[in-house]
């Protein structure tokens, strides 16, 4: 890795404004774009998972339907049966023949009235599946459409935001670049463990931009001297007088602009 140039406490201070005046358009930025990322990805696993609950529904419904189809074999053989037993009977022999075709053709009846009873549940099913299959359909369709508004939002904001992003993307890596690692990880750390980001901030009316609280004169001083890196001791963020935080506005604001 090559060697960051070296610069005085002043330039570290003015390019951590900097870096903060610009990842805080960032931050602006993806705050427009919300939650609408997570929100697009997760309906889009709901919708999957809907297609894949209407694609088991369905397949459910042909198989019931091929088991109606089986049942209904099942009862045409029966009726083939009873009717050549009823043939056979008219040419037995004896009551034990007669008989013996009887309890046949009992247990061909039993057949159809048992496959005739497992017909009806099966068009049960069928028809509390197809409820399913409609609610599933219409969900999907709703889903669908949600989905549809989310990405064209999403869109629209990409299309407004993406050039200004890469562009602060990239300065922010060139004005980080002009900090040392060991600085640039507490900024970062900080930025991570404060609200809204703010790990650098100005002084306001005598106190923290960050905290409020009143800084002592004396401190205002040593601050405004730029000669070292002081932190709000309510807040752990950095601190910069206010006329370098308005020249650095400024010279942002003109960059951008």
């Amino acid at each position: 890795m090559a060697k960051k140039k070296e610069v005085t406490v002043e330039e570290k201070l003015r390019a951590l404004y900097d870096l903060q005046l610009i990842d805080s358009r960032i931050d602006e930025i993806r705050n427009v774009r919300g939650e609408l990322p997570l929100e697009i990805e997760d309906l889009e696993d709901a919708i999957v998972g809907l297609n894949k609950r209407l694609s088991n529904q369905v397949e459910d419904v042909t198989n019931l339907k091929n088991d109606i189809t089986a049942k209904k074999q099942v009862i045409e053989e029966a009726k083939a049966l009873i009717k050549k037993y009823g043939e056979q009977q008219k040419n037995v022999r004896n009551n034990r023949e007669f008989n013996s075709l009887s309890k046949e053709v009992e247990y061909q009846e039993l057949e159809i009235q048992l496959a005739e009873k497992r017909i009806k549940e099966f068009k049960v099913k069928i028809e509390q599946k197809n409820e399913v299959i409609t609610a599933t359909k219409e969900k999907i369709a709703q889903q669908d459409d949600l989905l549809k508004h989310k990405s064209d939002d999403l869109k629209a904001i990409m299309n407004e935001t993406v050039k200004e992003e890469e562009l602060l993307t990239k300065k922010s890596k060139e004005y980080g670049d002009l900090i040392d690692d060991h600085l640039l990880k507490a900024y970062s750390r900080i930025r991570t463990n404060v609200k809204n980001g703010l790990a650098v901030v100005s002084i306001e009316r005598g106190a923290s931009g960050g905290s409020f609280f009143t800084i002592p004169p004396q401190r205002q001083v040593e601050i405004a001297g730029r000669k070292k890196i002081i932190t709000d001791e309510h807040s752990g963020r950095i601190l910069v007088d206010g006329a370098l935080a308005e020249e650095e506005k400024e010279k942002i604001d003109k960059l951008f602009s």
